[in-house]
């Protein structure tokens, strides 16, 4: 029989680093100057995680609809994981897809389930996330997601405005994966985009450009994304009219878009939604096993001094701090795990 202090001891080892956090002030917002001349905590955008119900019907989906290749499957427990994730008791099973040069890693908690996309979610919802994959031509992928009966978010393919002068005449169509995960396919028109997306090529399904957010405050995000781990914004730009409400699904929609890079991997797009506004926040319960989470892996130098930093930010803990894994089975030998302002999971590593 295992003693009942065995089993209580992860918990106890959370709650008192949260509660050692909490001392700092994490509570509080990002308190971090407009500029600063500390070296960039994050050097690459490595990957995008999303948390699915049954890995072997998402790996299927992603394969055969989508395109991408599975790289590797792990299967992962044990207290260090807990403390990662903040989730007690767990097993996971965990494979990494690529597409292109870019990679995402979906996760299967066997146990403990979470809960399901909330049915009515909505792209102005705070919790909104998605990665946005890049085609070779708009037509043949609809054709592609159509046939394979995939849900819908836009009522069809958009093409943006001449008149918005960052994005006119990129086309953009939103959908959704098996667990309701949302997803946008994007294709560029010459000019835009990076130099890779034209390349003359038979792909269809190229790679990932980016993965948006939904914010609640631009500015609040920035402190964080910019000026704390040190991305760089690379564009902006409003959006609204017709077309942006039929690509979002919100009738009303203008959205302030900022687009952030590391030095390496896909981007961050921050979305503020200027109308309609009352997106609903997060929900101070969520956890890793929950299908609405998502994760942006992002790799540091080092995680010490990205946590000793993070914590003088008073930016909210989800691990217990500091996690080793000697082993690296993820592909990391420590790894970090925190909430963006409006509760987005971020997890640093260093490889």
């Amino acid at each position: 029989m295992v003693d009942a202090r065995q089993q209580t001891r992860p918990l106890l080892g959370l709650l008192t680093f949260f509660s050692l956090w909490l001392l700092l002030g994490a509570s509080q917002p990002v308190a971090v100057p407009p500029q600063t001349t500390q070296p960039a905590l994050v050097r690459t955008v490595d990957a995008v995680e999303m948390t699915v119900r049954d890995l072997d019907r998402s790996t299927d989906f992603y394969s055969r609809v989508l395109s991408f290749k599975k790289i590797s499957e792990t299967e992962v427990a044990g207290n260090d994981y807990e403390h990662l994730e903040g989730v007690f008791g767990l097993r996971t099973r965990v494979a990494r897809m690529r597409l292109g040069e870019e990679s995402i890693e979906l996760t299967e908690y066997l146990i403990p389930q979470g809960r399901p996309v909330p049915a009515d979610s909505r792209s102005s919802d705070l919790w909104f996330q998605h990665i946005a994959m890049v085609v070779s031509h708009m037509d043949r992928a609809y054709g592609q997601l159509r046939r394979n009966h995939v849900r819908y978010v836009s009522s069809g393919p958009q093409r943006l405005p001449n008149s918005n002068k960052e994005a006119g005449g990129i086309r953009a169509f939103y959908f959704r994966d098996s667990d309701g995960h949302p997803l946008e396919l994007l294709e560029f028109p010459p000019g835009k985009g990076a130099a890779k997306w034209h390349r003359q090529t038979d792909t269809l399904f190229l790679g990932i450009d980016h993965s948006a957010i939904a914010a609640g405050d631009t500015q609040a995000s920035l402190r964080f994304y910019r000026d704390l781990l040190g991305m760089r914004i690379v564009r902006g730009s409003e959006n609204y009219g017709t077309e942006q409400e039929h690509l979002s699904g919100v009738f009303g929609a203008r959205v302030r878009i900022t687009s952030l890079r590391a030095a390496e991997g896909p981007g961050i797009e921050l979305l503020e939604y200027l109308s309609p506004q009352g997106g609903r926040p997060i929900r101070g319960d969520e956890h890793s096993n929950d299908l609405v989470d998502h994760q942006i892996r992002l790799a540091a130098e080092n995680v010490e001094d990205a946590a000793r930093r993070l914590r003088a930010a008073r930016v909210g803990p989800i691990s217990s701090g500091v996690v080793s894994f000697p082993n690296a089975e993820l592909g990391f030998h420590a790894g970090l795990l925190v909430r963006d302002p409006d509760g987005h999971a971020v997890e640093l590593v260093e490889k």
